[in-house]
């Protein structure tokens, strides 16, 4: 019996540290992945912020150091199959809404899910986080007076919009879709009143100077 007893302590012992091992690695592999997380959605924000501020150069360059980072950050968690890649889902939402306002606001085709490296889910996220983003700029143009412009961003609004909401899936496999398109949908109505009190007014500055001319 002593000798069974010894048998299984040593069994375990041996089991603990090769589990131990592979547990310091999973550990040493989330806090490298979360670093790069972190940076990675610091470096998202920043790109935003420089295309609202019009500084296209620096957006574009951010994003390029977003991009790589987030592949940097995946080929981490995917040397640990067993490592949750959940905490990689918001950041990397961030990476795809930061290409994707730079894409509307540029009137270029928006980057697809295999050229940014993102996940399904992350990235029709992304794609709807960006759509309320540009309400920004719809906004912008119409107090410029460049009112085809802000039709034209607004129009992608609602493009993607009516995309999203045919993922009509379970909430769990779509990591909060559907919440993402009710936060959506106000934005693109409140922006679509904006817009057509903004054409009211255009219209009825255009028939007063029309009236002023007159003799």
């Amino acid at each position: 019996m002593a000798e069974t007893d010894n048998s299984m302590r040593s069994s375990l012992a041996s089991t603990a540290s090769t589990l131990r091992d592979q547990a310091q690695s999973m550990h040493e592999a989330r806090e490298e992945a979360l670093v790069k997380c972190r940076k990675l959605g610091q470096l998202a924000a920043k790109s935003i912020r420089h295309v609202h501020r019009r500084q296209f150069d620096e957006a574009v360059s951010l994003l390029e150091d977003a991009k790589e980072l987030a592949r940097d950050a995946r080929r981490v968690i995917s040397s640990q199959p067993q490592l949750n890649p959940a905490y990689l889902h918001d950041t990397e939402k961030e990476m795809v809404e930061a290409a994707s306002v730079l894409a509307i606001v540029g009137n270029r085709p928006l980057p697809t899910a295999a050229e940014l490296g993102a996940s399904t889910m992350s990235y029709l996220n992304g794609l709807g986080e960006a759509a309320s983003e540009v309400r920004r700029f719809v906004l912008d143009e119409m107090r410029a007076g460049n009112v085809a412009e802000a039709e034209r961003i607004f129009a992608d609004m609602e493009a993607i919009y009516e995309e999203l909401i045919t993922f009509d899936f379970a909430d769990s496999l779509t990591q909060g879709l559907r919440r993402t398109c009710d936060a959506l949908r106000p934005v693109i109505e409140r922006t679509r009143t904006d817009l057509t009190a903004s054409a009211i007014q255009l219209e009825l500055i255009r028939e007063l100077k029309a009236a002023s001319n007159r003799p």
